[in-house]
């Protein structure tokens, strides 16, 4: 039997960390193409912000923000490099903290997924592997260039702490710079930031530790982590859940799995809506992480309708619904679902709304 609105699980309060979360809704990190050219947060974002929080999203968790600008991924991208920054960026935490949602910056390298013009550098990866996408030869990284990175994301973690974000989330995921020390195909190295796991790991572990000693330990923080690549030679689910299991032994409070990189051919947003028994394409990947850590797991891809949401919860294959092409297209969705006004988002997973002028639902402009 249905449960309606707001006497579902997907209206109970849950933990990440020491930060209590009101509901198991999450807005996905989303670029937005709406900072200012040089990663200034702009009254456009403000207004996007306050509105998924008036929309009662559980957590809202920003677009990528770039910690070094060599690792600037596109335009109007969120810069958290520099302390000039802190008081545009608190702009979002005072917009969201007017209602109970909790927000986290998500801060990210794009590695090898970018280009000189952007990044205004030679693109960098963990190995010299070429990227035809971008048409990229990426440099590889040297260990003075990595500890120098560990640094960038420790810093930025702590600027998100002082600029008044609730937590923060270190995006592994997609084939960004993190996600690619973790991958075996664009990690290559032979010392002790390549091979075996546990080396593919060791990055993303001192950035976790490095966080965690200067914000104090409690902050919270998560990790959005490939659960595949898509990619021959590329990171697969055991691997992911092993790098999971160490993740959580170094101190992180959560997981978002995701899958998909540019070269793949097949990235985290997949065009197209689904049948309801298809929907949620990361979730069972979700499930079988969530199996092996205590630390509560976000299940995501392509989710839209209540009674599937619902089910992933209340069957254990996720502590969290992550979804944001749905938010997009209407950002009261949440609360519509907390009153029952509806029971299925209206997003058809078109992938129009990633408009470099700002992301915005084409159907909805266009029926304007």
């Amino acid at each position: 039997m249905e449960i309606k609105g707001a006497d579902s699980v997907l209206f109970t309060p849950i933990r990440v960390g020491h930060l209590n979360i009101p509901n198991r809704f999450v807005r996905s990190a989303t670029h937005d193409f709406m900072a200012g050219e040089d990663g200034s947060i702009s009254l456009r974002q403000v207004s996007l912000f306050r509105q998924l929080a008036e929309g009662e999203v559980g957590l809202i968790i920003t677009g990528h923000a770039y910690v070094t600008l060599s690792g600037k991924a596109s335009p109007r991208q969120i810069g958290v490099d520099e302390d000039r920054h802190l008081d545009s960026l608190s702009l979002i935490p005072a917009a969201v903290h007017q209602y109970p949602s909790r927000v986290f910056l998500q801060v990210s390298h794009a590695g090898r997924q970018t280009k000189e013009k952007i990044c205004g550098c030679t693109p960098v990866a963990p190995s010299a592997v070429y990227e035809p996408v971008f048409k990229v030869v990426p440099k590889a990284m040297s260990g003075e260039e990595i500890r120098a990175l560990i640094a960038a994301f420790v810093s930025a973690g702590e600027r998100a702490k002082r600029a008044g974000f609730d937590g923060l989330q270190v995006h592994a995921a997609h084939g960004y710079l993190l996600s690619a020390f973790l991958s075996p195909y664009t990690n290559r190295r032979e010392d002790e930031w390549g091979g075996t796991i546990e080396n593919r790991s060791r990055v993303i572990v001192e950035i976790v530790h490095g966080i965690k000693e200067r914000t104090g330990g409690e902050f919270p923080l998560i990790v959005k982590l490939n659960s595949s690549d898509f990619l021959a030679g590329g990171l697969t689910i055991q691997d992911s859940i092993a790098a999971a299991v160490i993740l959580e032994a170094a101190g992180i409070d959560g997981i978002e799995v995701s899958g998909g990189m540019s070269e793949a051919g097949k990235g985290s947003i997949w065009p197209g809506l689904r049948p309801e028994d298809q929907e949620g394409y990361f979730v069972p990947n979700a499930a079988l992480v969530k199996a092996a850590v205590r630390v509560p797991v976000f299940g995501l891809g392509g989710l839209r309708t209540f009674s599937i949401m619902e089910r992933a919860i209340r069957d254990g294959q996720a502590d969290f619904i992550s979804f944001s092409r749905p938010l997009i297209r209407d950002p009261f969705l949440v609360r519509r679902f907390h009153t029952g006004e509806v029971r299925r988002s209206e997003c058809i997973s078109c992938n129009k709304c990633f408009n470099p002028r700002g992301i915005a639902c084409a159907e909805l402009k266009k029926a304007g």
